[in-house]
């Protein structure tokens, strides 16, 4: 029962993950809808169309702020309360500059969801379980992207006004993500870090009731020691940073981004037709889902630092495919989309499912947030220029150089892996602390 009661919960914040991954991808079946409605320009099509991803970038970067201020219960209200405002309020708006504005808001509700949900997951889990919990995470945004897909599709049936119910129905989840908050626990991380001692042991030992007393020792330990210098960017620190850093980089760097948001352009320069290329888009979602539950799965047996060899070595091989079959001219129509499909599958059983895990654990009780917000502001920033430079490298250097841009990229990845990379499976996250910042 009372692993149930840590499973729930982490079910419970993980549905942020399910609304970050929806809200992400279901302005794709909108946009065109959009763009008729309000007569916008280029500039202003492509400005609507990103807006929640310049919203993420600034929830990102200032996601630690009220996490560590208010907590990590308090901040999920505050991202429930933005997703159901911006489904409701831009499923109704009649003006395009309100309607940017509370997209705007829905993004920043994806940039602080990804600071706060990995974390409090990771600090009410036990540490053999750790990866798979916070893996619901990332298992939820994927599920969440292949729903609106498929919300989408249906609603598209609706006719003029379709676009509306596409953004609005997102108000469902959102309400029910609000109630559903109340529900869980504060982090007893967190509570100990406040001074608020009895409330922590009493869900520390919900958590673990044999160890509970060691465990909370330890983080009133780490406490104290946080609170005599809570400042990120200090000597100690310096190996999670650079972990954090380097993993977000990679992420994007490996062109994930550029392939899901460009899947049919890519699968066009293959030769598809436009048919074909759009159903290559619903076995891209399908790969990504079935591969984040097995990598979430065993995740916590072979560990994180296994699975992101394993993925790395699959992600080059795959690259360097694409890559090669661009360069040689002889595009068979099945080539590509096969070798993708690939690539998609090794990220989504390393990187994809990994990210969230790892940085949640890697940083100090005391700077944990700020720790986050470091590492998915890199994630997401990233992800904006990959996203922004994609279409303008594939039309002036082709389709075998950018890939090949990729490919060598992952080359890097794996040496990071091999040589940085330090494995933090079943170690507690103040056992973790002592590894990476004591020595």
């Amino acid at each position: 029962m009372r692993k149930n009661k840590v499973v729930l919960w982490s079910w419970v914040v993980a549905l942020g993950g399910f609304l970050f991954g929806f809200d992400t991808a279901v302005i794709s079946g909108a946009e065109q809808s959009i763009q008729q409605f309000w007569h916008l320009s280029v500039f202003e099509h492509g400005l609507t169309v990103s807006i929640a991803l310049i919203g993420t970038v600034i929830g990102a970067m200032l996601g630690s702020a009220p996490s560590d201020r208010f907590g990590r219960k308090n901040t999920l209200y505050f991202v429930a309360i933005a997703y159901l405002l911006s489904s409701i309020g831009t499923s109704l708006a009649q003006n395009w500059i309100l309607f940017l504005l509370l997209r705007l808001l829905g993004g920043l509700g994806v940039g602080v969801s990804s600071v706060t949900a990995p974390i409090y997951i990771s600090e009410v889990s036990p540490a053999d379980r750790r990866g798979r919990l916070v893996g619901l995470f990332q298992f939820n945004v994927v599920l969440g992207i292949l729903i609106s897909y498929l919300s989408n599709y249906l609603i598209s049936q609706f006719g003029d006004a379709s676009w509306r119910w596409m953004l609005g129905v997102q108000a469902f989840p959102s309400l029910l993500y609000l109630v559903l908050i109340r529900f869980i626990p504060e982090s007893p991380r967190w509570l100990i870090h406040r001074g608020e001692h009895e409330k922590a042991a009493a869900i520390l030992q919900t958590v673990n009731p044999t160890t509970y007393k060691t465990e909370m020792e330890a983080i009133m330990s780490s406490s104290a020691n946080g609170k005599t210098d809570a400042r990120l960017f200090k000597s100690s620190n310096r190996t999670p940073i650079v972990l954090a850093i380097l993993f977000a980089f990679f992420n994007q760097v490996s062109g994930i981004n550029a392939i899901i948001y460009y899947a049919p352009r890519i699968f066009a320069m293959a030769g598809l037709g436009a048919h074909a290329s759009l159903l290559s888009t619903v076995g891209i979602g399908t790969v990504n889902f079935v591969f984040t539950l097995l990598a979430i799965n065993i995740m916590d047996r072979v560990g994180r630092r296994t699975l992101m060899l394993v993925g790395s070595v699959g992600l080059v091989v795959s690259l360097v495919l694409v890559a090669s079959t661009f360069y040689s001219g002889k595009l068979d129509s099945y080539a590509i989309p096969l070798y993708i499909m690939a690539f998609i599958a090794f990220f989504a059983f390393s990187q994809g499912a990994v990210i969230w895990v790892f940085i949640s654990e890697i940083f100090p009780n005391a700077v944990r947030a700020k720790g986050q917000t470091l590492g998915s502001s890199t994630h997401w920033i990233m992800a904006a220029v990959i996203a922004f430079c994609f279409p303008y490298l594939a039309e002036r250097l082709g389709g075998a150089v950018t890939f090949g841009f990729f490919a060598v990229m992952m080359v890097l990845q794996l040496l990071f892996v091999w040589w940085l990379m330090p494995e933090t499976k079943g170690k507690s996250l103040e056992q973790i602390e002592v590894n990476l910042v004591m020595h």
